[in-house]
Parts: C-alpha cells; sequence; structure tokens
C-alpha cells in the first residue's frame, strides 16, 4: 500500500512548515471578509498559523497576517484567534 503525502504550510508567526492538520487556517474570503476556517475547504486565500501563542504575538508585531492579505486586520480578528488557540490547549 502506499503511503499517502501529509500537505505541509508555513507558519506565518514562527516560519517553520509543518503537517497542515497542526495549523490553524486565516481565511480571506473573495467578499473580503476575514474569517478563521476549522474545516481548511473555505474558498479564499488562506494563511496559516500555529496553535501557539508565541506564534501568534509574532504574527500580530510583525503586521504578516495585513501582508499575507493585503489589507488591516481589526483586533476582533486577533482575539477570536487567542481565543481559539487558547480552547484547543
Amino acid at each position: 500500500m502506499a503511503i499517502r503525502k501529509i500537505p505541509q504550510r508555513k507558519c506565518i508567526g514562527c516560519n517553520e512548515s509543518k503537517d497542515k492538520r497542526e495549523l490553524l487556517r486565516v481565511v480571506r474570503s473573495p467578499d473580503g471578509d476575514i474569517s478563521i476556517d476549522a474545516t481548511g475547504k473555505k474558498a479564499g486565500r488562506g494563511a496559516y498559523i500555529c496553535k501557539d501563542t508565541k506564534c501568534l504575538a509574532l504574527a500580530k508585531k510583525g503586521k504578516r497576517l495585513e501582508k499575507a492579505f493585503d489589507t488591516t486586520i481589526s483586533e476582533e480578528i486577533y482575539s477570536k484567534l487567542a481565543q481559539e488557540i487558547e480552547d484547543g490547549e
């Protein structure tokens, strides 16, 4: 039986490649709405971040989500991400 390839994605906080399932996906829909994608299947541009508060702090400090989506990110999105990370731990 063939071994299936596990998709790798790069965290925008720590810049490390990890398994796609280990990361949270943040997506900008075609309408421009920013949301957290729990399923990993929403349409739109995605960015991945580790389930770690340190990576979230690095991404926020370097404005990496803003750069990935080419738009401003509200504090509400960061608080939702922080809540999602804390719920996962």
